[in-house]
């Protein structure tokens, strides 16, 4: 039986296993929040030397995000998709044959390459879909960060059965099977806009201030989202006492919600307005990361007017979560507006900044920890973060405003 009778090209279809795949990849993505704490005991590291091992992985899979997106335009996302799982898929299993640290840096590079899987599909997917549902589309597809949780909620049971080295080798596995399955089941996207002469054509627009401006709110919604997502288990060990299964389940029960809003993200983007959104999110990101910012109260304490309890951190941080996860999608409709004919280019970019959040941020959270020996540091950073963007947004869209006002009178005027 033929596998080309399995390839289907409808927009649904190709949204549907692109967002599975994507779901497995940012789980393999995501495997040092667990298996990294295993590791963090055995070999002695400090919060800065966990931080950069939970980090380097976050970093590969930044960096390769615009030449990936680029490639997606130019060579199509089938093919683009199916050699970075392949490639991820590989380096997450020889991660298992680690054994210092430095090796299990080198192999978190490897590992990385499944981040890097996001730019191919937002450009993969973008083109199935028109100008007034691709907010919907990107959300629902952004939406496989959920597979941070596939992490949390399943890999500590295999850790403890089997070991750190198991969790590695199935997550290879399982990556690996998708990429087959994504191979015979999708076909090509449309070309919505014509290939640019050049290579280096492609990254014109990345010369725009305002690209670099959607860059930095994705640094913190989805950077922040990551950063949280591989430091929360931690977290709640450290400064709640909480054991790594419990832990684990927590930070579960976080990333699904942070994750699967993203879709609704995407519908309120295309109804309201993702500016709006933007405001939003920020607005209530500063506030709750205020918030957070108190001391630790452990558990079976009172929380007093200067200390958080277990029960309020978590209320808090899953609103936090909520709103980031608005925010991830309200910037990616920005960009499918402003930037239809270079989603791969921009959209690489300013997911490349988005993941070097996620890399850069728990190496300063480590690196605040031991600086201040305080937990809530990093909420602290994440706060101050929140307001100098609230900032910047605002004073960008007063400027485009009077830009705005005053092309219309000069209209008039004429």
């Amino acid at each position: 039986m033929a596998f080309n009778r399995f390839q289907f090209s409808s927009p649904a279809r190709a949204l549907l296993i692109s967002t599975v795949a994507f779901t497995l990849c940012f789980a393999v993505w995501t495997i040092f929040s667990i298996i990294g704490i295993r590791i963090k005991q055995e070999l002695g590291l400090d919060e800065t030397e966990f931080g950069l091992l939970v980090g380097v992985p976050v970093l590969t899979g930044s960096l390769v995000r615009v030449v990936l997106g680029v490639w997606t335009t130019r060579y199509g996302g089938r093919l683009v998709y199916t050699l970075t799982m392949l490639a991820a898929a590989l380096s997450t299993f020889l991660l298992a044959f680690a054994k210092t640290y430095p090796q299990m840096l080198i192999a978190g590079l490897g590992v990385g390459l499944a981040g890097g899987s996001f730019a191919v599909g937002i450009a993969y997917v973008s083109s199935f879909f028109p100008a007034e549902k691709q907010g919907t589309a990107l959300g629902v597809f952004g939406a496989g960060n959920v597979g941070v949780a596939l992490t949390k909620s399943l890999a500590p049971f295999v850790l403890i059965a089997w070991g750190w080295q198991a969790v590695a080798e199935i997550w290879a596995a399982v990556l690996a099977a998708m990429a087959i399955v994504f191979w015979f089941t999708t076909s090509e996207a449309p070309r919505v806009t014509p290939r640019k002469a050049s290579f280096v054509e492609e990254f014109t627009p990345l010369r725009n201030l305002q690209v670099w401006r959607f860059a930095f709110y994705y640094f913190f919604a989805f950077g922040g989202f990551v950063a949280l997502s591989l430091w929360l288990p931690h977290y709640l060990i450290g400064a709640y006492g909480f054991n790594i299964k419990t832990a684990g389940i927590i930070a579960t029960a976080y990333s699904i919600p942070a994750s699967l809003f993203r879709a609704y993200g995407g519908i309120l983007s295309d109804g309201i307005g993702a500016r709006k959104v933007m405001y939003l999110m920020l607005a209530t990101s500063a506030a709750a990361s205020l918030i957070l910012s108190l001391p630790a109260a452990h558990a079976g304490q009172s929380a007093s007017l200067v200390a958080i309890g277990p029960i309020a951190f978590i209320v808090i941080i899953f609103a936090l979560g909520f709103f980031m996860s608005l925010g991830k999608a309200a910037v990616y409709k920005h960009i499918a507006s402003y930037y239809p004919g270079s989603v791969g280019a921009v959209g690489g970019l300013v997911g490349m900044v988005g993941g070097l959040g996620g890399f850069v941020l728990p190496i300063a959270f480590g690196a605040l920890k031991d600086a201040t020996g305080l937990w809530s540091s990093c909420f602290m950073l994440l706060s101050v973060a929140a307001v100098t963007l609230l900032g910047w947004m605002h004073l960008a869209v007063r400027s485009l405003h009077r830009d705005t006002v005053s092309a219309a009178a000069l209209g008039a005027a004429e």
